[in-house]
């Protein structure tokens, strides 16, 4: 999988998180902020090979204009 990168969130400062990027497949790469809530994530049914990661607005903003 090619990945091309996209943006960065303002709030990254110097790291690269959370990022976004386009891939070779048609499809988003997010990298972001690795959800740990105990309430969040009791809303949810991850499986074991799953993530939840939580990107700014920003971040996702973007992505729509390079649909």
């Amino acid at each position: 999988m090619k990945l091309t990168f996209i943006r960065k969130t303002r709030l990254s400062g110097d790291t690269n998180c959370p990022s976004l990027y386009r891939t070779d497949r048609g499809t988003f790469v997010v990298q972001g902020w690795r959800v740990t809530d105990p309430e969040a994530l009791a809303q949810l049914d991850i499986p074991a090979h799953e993530t939840i990661v939580e990107v700014p607005q920003d971040v996702l903003a973007e992505m729509a204009k390079h649909q």
